[in-house]
């Protein structure tokens, strides 16, 4: 009986180098399951309106505009939220726009936008860098529920059917091109034309629309 005690004893100060790598790779299986859990809670956690509208500077100003739109109230209850819009739903995608968004964090600490009249100020360029980023990746998250596939295109109205036909059809133009302001108010744009070739952001050679009875000459959104 002495001897199998010291036997054991022996194991648990010094043991094999085969229980030692059993430990090892069972401990890092157990720790990845945890840390894994706990980055995807973390994740799923930041990705919800509620984690969005936490902040006074989006509850207070953009979200309240929000609640006047068709994105957030329709005839058929089916409601966009913040991340729906604003974060791709693909997982690369999704942490390299996490990535990108940590730097927002500053701007929350140094009170970038913290009043009504700083938001007002910066409203513009921040809503040209949004515009900006989907522009970059040809409105992905439009895409998300929006699929060109499937649009029927005797249902919409003739300047949206032309084109969603045309400019969208051949890749000249892109969702945020046209849908701009649609869920939240367009910033002060008094000083510059937001449909035309003087934005940086607008690609004159997508938009050519008909100039026949009841069509404009010049772009505009299309709804």
């Amino acid at each position: 009986m002495k001897d199998w005690l010291k036997g054991y004893w022996a194991l648990l100060r010094k043991p094999s180098a085969c229980y030692s790598l059993g430990f090892l790779v069972l401990s890092g299986f157990v720790g990845g399951i945890i840390f894994w859990g706990g980055f995807n809670t973390a994740l799923e956690a930041t990705n919800t309106e509620t984690f969005c509208v936490g902040c006074h500077e989006m509850r207070d100003n953009v979200f309240e505009e929000m609640k006047t739109t068709i994105h957030y109230s329709n005839r058929s209850g089916v409601r966009a939220t913040c991340p729906d819009c604003h974060v791709p739903h693909d997982w690369t995608d999704k942490i390299a726009r996490k990535m990108q968004a940590s730097k927002e964090v500053w701007g929350k600490i140094f009170g970038t936008i913290s009043t009504r009249e700083k938001f007002l100020e910066k409203r513009l360029e921040l809503a040209k860098h949004e515009w900006a980023r989907l522009k970059s990746n040809d409105s992905l998250e439009c895409r998300n529920c929006h699929d060109f596939d499937y649009m029927d295109f005797t249902e919409q109205a003739p300047r949206a059917r032309e084109m969603h036909s045309t400019a969208l059809a051949r890749g000249e133009a892109t969702c945020i091109d046209c849908h701009r302001g649609i869920a939240h108010q367009l910033p002060d744009m008094s000083d510059e034309d937001p449909w035309g070739p003087a934005n940086p952001l607008f690609d004159q050679a997508a938009f050519k629309p008909s100039t026949g009875p009841g069509q404009g000459s010049s772009p505009e959104r299309a709804y």
